[in-house]
């Protein structure tokens, strides 16, 4: 069953005839480079945007008849360097969602302990912390536990490893792999990595000057004979080329 579903909707001149679904516990990957309209695309879905013509469907409800505050609730969202508040601490930034929904306190500091040791951060350590005491990885980490504090069934995912250095990236993205193996929540994923998107998507949309140009799963990307897939795989072919 389809969890987002896009049907022939375009945004002003940044996005154009987009038709695709996420499945409910999939991972798809939008693989593009910078100005594709892969952010644009994202931002559809938790109302930042609202299409110009189409629809976006969200649990099978279009998005401009969800109430804006109630949808974004529902959704996780990871962005470049986390986004995190500064003045808050790692336990204050994990619980906000939780907080706006009125849960308890001691609901929330369960909560908070649970989906810090998810993301391999040790609660004891790092509750009381401020973002600036962290490293790159840690404070990425710290973004993904905010994102799924409160449960959503959705995760939005925007360049989310994207500033890190290559080993950390490379960690966090086989322990996101890991967890999204255990919780299989319903992803959207932006990335210009094709290894990233490889890595981590079940299915990869390509994006090109504000429209999509096909989907594909892993194995169909790599044979795909497509000129703009040959683009992305090119670097990765002259790499093997010469080791």
């Amino acid at each position: 069953m389809a969890t987002i579903q896009f049907e022939d909707v375009s945004f002003e001149n940044r996005a154009r005839n987009l038709t695709f679904h996420v499945e409910e516990g999939e991972t798809l990957v939008l693989l593009g480079e910078s100005g594709s309209g892969k952010t644009t695309t994202l931002k559809l879905v938790n109302r930042l945007f609202t299409p110009s013509s189409g629809r976006v469907l969200v649990e099978n409800q279009n998005t401009t008849e969800w109430d804006p505050i109630k949808l974004r609730r529902r959704i996780g969202y990871v962005i470049q360097e986390s986004g995190l508040f500064p003045h808050f601490t790692v336990a204050e930034n994990v619980g906000l969602v939780p907080r706006l929904e009125h849960w308890d306190a001691t609901r929330i500091r369960s909560r908070v302990d649970e989906v810090l040791t998810l993301v391999g951060l040790q609660p004891s350590t790092f509750l009381n912390r401020y973002p600036h005491e962290l490293s790159g990885g840690q404070r990425q980490r710290v973004g993904v536990a905010r994102a799924l504090a409160a449960d959503p069934k959705i995760l939005l995912m925007d360049e989310p490893f994207g500033a890190l250095d290559p080993i950390t990236r490379s960690e966090i993205q086989k322990e996101f792999h890991q967890l999204q193996s255990q919780l299989r929540k319903t992803v959207l994923f932006v990335t210009h990595d094709v290894l990233e998107a490889l890595l981590l998507g079940a299915r990869i949309g390509v994006m090109f000057d504000g429209q999509q140009q096909n989907v594909y799963t892993p194995d169909e990307f790599l044979a795909s004979e497509e000129s703009y897939v040959r683009q992305f795989l090119r670097p990765l072919r002259e790499v093997k080329s010469l080791l």
